[in-house]
């Protein structure tokens, strides 16, 4: 059923914000130059890696410049790369990957390799049991504030609690906050 709902929305949205995808995938292009997409390596299911994608919203070779991680004040973002993370234009790309099966659009967030030292083993193989997703329950409940202890939590108790509702009411939330009605 997951897997289902999975396709049928992901493939809606994006009919529906293609012309969104347009619109940032040119800005993209004009602000930094090509290439407009990135592909990060992640850890889906099972513990199997894939390329998640993205909008850029670095420089081109960003990752050679400095951390896996950002700040706010990160020089490596590009101006056109500020708005598009303020706005999570930058995820749109991602529905490719929950079409491909790489993720879900709701899970725990796909981490990059090097976070797995954040776990210890019964908690990553927990972790690893889903498909990663787009939004999560970390996602709406501390968006970007939180420790990285904070969305562990959280996300390994998405994990423990998953179900189609849980999934149905992450969703509500991760709109609201993205049309800014809130919906707590």
């Amino acid at each position: 059923m997951k897997r289902l709902m999975d396709i049928v929305l992901a493939g809606a949205a994006l009919l529906l914000l293609s012309p969104v995808l347009l619109a940032t995938a040119a800005a993209v292009a004009m602000d930094s130059g090509f290439p407009v997409l990135f592909r990060q390596t992640r850890i889906g299911r099972d513990g199997r890696s894939f390329g998640m994608f993205k909008f850029r919203s670095m420089v081109r070779n960003a990752a050679a410049i400095g951390p896996f991680n950002t700040s706010a004040n990160d020089t490596r973002i590009t101006r056109v790369g500020r708005f598009i993370r303020r706005t999570s234009l930058d995820e749109l790309p991602q529905l490719f990957n929950v079409l491909l099966g790489d993720m879900s659009l709701v899970g725990p967030r796909p981490d990059v390799p090097v976070q797995r030292s954040l776990y210890n083993d019964r908690d990553w193989e927990l972790r690893c049991s889903v498909r990663p997703g787009i939004t999560g329950l970390a996602q709406v409940v501390l968006r970007s504030e939180g420790t990285e202890d904070d969305r562990r939590e959280l996300d390994l108790r998405y994990v423990r609690e998953h179900s189609v509702w849980l999934d149905l009411k992450i969703l509500a939330r991760t709109v609201g906050r993205l049309t800014g009605r809130g919906a707590n």
